[in-house]
């Protein structure tokens, strides 16, 4: 008999028994109710901290979302076990450096922890990629923010790392700049119609006035979302030299701190680099093709439009057969 005053608990927990008690576990006793396969099951949005190397190879934390699963095969089991995806995400991600090692480590303990309803598992991260870059002209540098997306899967025991990173770039519209040249013309036949010499000065000072400044009226910002399949023998994960082989094809990536002569310079990049989109994703194709990490390739940009209310795009795959599709 317990005593007035006295705490008797007998449930106390122990995994999933308390004292003298099995909880229950319907996912594991009980049979569906409609018989099936499921190509994925799992938790989306998972809060979980990578552990990467910084520009100067600190080890960082970095806050990011995972997207975890595993199929389910036996057509007659209740569900998966949810718990066992998350707590191995949690005890992995934030205490090994990230990895394509260490992501098919982690599919294959998903697949090993349900390995009597699973034969595959798929993983998705999503993060902030943290990165100084200089400014065009002056000494001054400040930070970019690239969203990255790693999804990795596992198949009968083979592995595949896909890579996405988004770069934000300008686009100045080759037909516009055509037009705002042939308004300069026509304005300049008309102010120095009937003179057969034009001193060098009196064109200057034309070219400075203000009412002479056509701008290009379809010049924009947009985004290059590019996703590469890694080949087998990749070691790590090549974020920055995927960020930098896309913007140095586009040659315009937006800037982070701009003083007058960054703005100037930048103006200049960018009457030197008219592009259409069509134009943006050939220049990104013919870099990534380069790349010897790129299995395979998915390229889209989206010209966010400055004339229109609807937006310019242009995607293109690399073709192979069975691989990333348009």
């Amino acid at each position: 008999m317990t005593k007035l005053g006295e705490q008797h608990e007998p449930w106390q927990t122990n995994g999933t028994r308390r004292s003298g008690r099995t909880l229950p576990d319907v996912a594991k006793t009980n049979s569906a109710s409609v018989a099936g396969e499921l190509d994925r099951v799992g938790m989306a949005g998972i809060d979980v901290a990578l552990r990467r190397r910084d520009e100067n190879g600190h080890v960082i934390l970095t806050p990011a979302k995972a997207d975890a699963f595993v199929s389910l095969d036996d057509p007659e089991a209740k569900g998966i076990h949810m718990s066992r995806l998350f707590l191995r995400l949690h005890e992995s991600l934030d205490r090994e450096e990230l990895s394509p090692g260490l992501i098919q480590k982690l599919l294959s303990g998903f697949v090993e922890s349900h390995s009597s309803l699973s034969k595959s598992s798929a993983l998705r991260l999503s993060y902030s990629h943290l990165w100084r870059r200089p400014a065009l002209l002056s000494d001054h540098a400040a930070w970019r923010n690239y969203p990255v997306t790693i999804e990795s899967r596992i198949v009968e025991g083979k592995v595949q790392h896909q890579l996405s990173v988004v770069v934000t770039y300008s686009s100045t519209c080759p037909c516009s700049a055509a037009l705002a040249r042939q308004l300069l013309r026509e304005q300049f036949e008309h102010e120095f119609a009937g003179q057969e010499m034009v001193a060098p000065e009196q064109v200057a000072a034309w070219i400075d006035s203000e009412r002479m400044t056509y701008p290009t009226p379809h010049s924009q910002r947009s985004h290059a979302e590019v996703t590469v399949i890694l080949g087998d023998a990749h070691v790590a994960y090549p974020v920055n030299d995927l960020i930098d082989t896309v913007e140095s094809a586009i040659a315009t990536a937006v800037q982070t701190v701009v003083k007058r002569q960054d703005e100037q310079q930048f103006a200049k990049i960018n009457g030197e680099n008219l592009m259409f989109c069509e134009d943006a994703a050939r220049r990104i194709r013919e870099a990534v093709e380069k790349l010897d990490y790129a299995a395979d390739y998915r390229i889209r940009v989206d010209h966010l439009e400055s004339l229109h209310p609807h937006d310019a795009v242009a995607i293109v795959t690399k073709g192979v057969p069975g691989g990333l599709q348009a």
